[in-house]
């Protein structure tokens, strides 16, 4: 499995908190000015040195180092310039002003770059316990799966994070390669667990059932069995989850030995065969409505629908992250002509290049996690 992860902040992002850090790292320029307008005032003969000092200090608590080193030299730039404008240098004040300025200075200076280091190790140990619970949630997808060949990729939009509410799974069962691929509406602790919920579920019910449908029933009982529990909402900061969030969009497939492919489809975009050098969508002829919404969105009951899929062909299952991914422009991913215009020996290589192809698309710029899982029939 390749796992690569990009951080791109949403739209909106941090809301109120992230007006109010940023108002937080003006108040050190905005000392630096008062200052100045005082010094360059009739009324200059206040004394400022103590406004200046307190800038350093304050300049780190928000910013970096080199954030708190500029405020610290624009504070010893206007004291100097205002000392010799006004030729006070031969006050002792001044020197005095100087002296605790730069002590204050080199201390600020210093204290910011610790808290920007032990700030970076938390978030280092944050990002290695996220990589080591992707590896539980998102377990690597062999290569080899009985008569197909198999490749993953996962890639987290959300700045600072490593999962989101993304999922696939592939295993080998006595009715043939069952996978799955789903998105949870939602983001946080509440789109893991939901997650975490629909692939136990795929996991243990892909290898006794012998209906594709029953494998999916068996995914949406249990995502009403996660949401049901009275502390759900509580525990994971989800106190208005609604119908807005919480469901899961979700796909259910089947290999078998015969040269078709079966699905099962829950709300979720349709996969995407490669064959011969054209791509066409499996789009299901009768929609369910997705995981968590049934009781809410009438459909008719589960059934696996089967579609050709030959020896060499590939098979495509994706998230919308893909295909709603734009560029400067607005204009989305164009997925089918991204699969066409690939060439590749194996299905690693090919979601490698299907993968350089999206972020060049986007320029990096993800705001939707995306997952893909790429099968292809192998030739006998």
């Amino acid at each position: 499995m390749r796992s690569l992860f990009r951080s791109s902040p949403r739209p909106g992002a941090g809301g109120h908190g992230w007006v109010v850090f940023r108002l937080a790292q003006c108040v050190p320029f905005a000392i630096l000015l008062v200052g100045l307008g005082i010094e360059l005032s009739p009324a200059h003969a206040v004394y400022t040195g103590p406004l200046l000092t307190a800038m350093p200090a304050l300049a780190s608590l928000t910013m970096g180092p080199k954030g708190t080193l500029a405020a610290a030299g624009s504070a010893l730039f206007i004291s100097v310039t205002t000392a010799t404008m006004h030729d006070a240098w031969g006050a002792t004040q001044i020197y005095s002003n100087l002296l605790a300025l730069l002590v204050v200075s080199v201390a600020s200076v210093t204290t910011s770059n610790a808290m920007r280091t032990r700030r970076q190790s938390e978030l280092d140990q944050v990002r290695r316990v996220a990589v080591a619970a992707q590896e539980v949630i998102l377990r690597p997808v062999p290569a080899r799966l009985g008569p197909v060949s198999a490749a993953s990729m996962y890639l987290a939009a959300e700045k600072g994070a490593q999962i989101g509410g993304d999922l696939y799974e592939a295993v080998r069962t006595p009715y043939g390669v069952r996978m799955i691929v789903g998105d949870v509406r939602g983001k946080g602790l509440a789109a893991v667990r939901s997650a975490a919920a629909v692939l136990s579920a795929f996991r243990e019910a892909a290898h006794y059932e012998d209906e594709l449908a029953a494998v999916m029933n068996h995914c949406a009982a249990a995502l009403r069995r996660e949401h049901a529990e009275p502390d759900f909402a509580v525990r994971d900061g989800a106190e208005d989850l609604d119908l807005a969030e919480g469901f899961v969009t979700a796909l259910v497939a089947q290999v078998p030995d015969e040269p078709v492919v079966e699905v099962v489809n829950s709300g979720h975009p349709p996969p995407l065969v490669l064959h011969d050098g054209r791509v066409r969508a499996l789009a299901p002829a009768s929609p369910l409505p997705p995981l968590g919404l049934e009781e809410f969105l009438t459909g008719p009951p589960a059934k696996a629908e089967s579609y050709p899929f030959a020896p060499g062909d590939r098979l495509l299952l994706y998230t919308d992250g893909v295909i709603e991914a734009r560029n400067r422009e607005k204009d989305f991913f164009a997925l089918p002509e991204a699969m066409e215009a690939v060439h590749a020996r194996t299905p690693q290589e090919f979601l490698d290049q299907l993968h350089r192809r999206l972020v060049g698309h986007t320029e990096g710029h993800l705001t939707d996690d995306t997952a893909m899982l790429l099968l292809e029939r192998r030739r006998a």
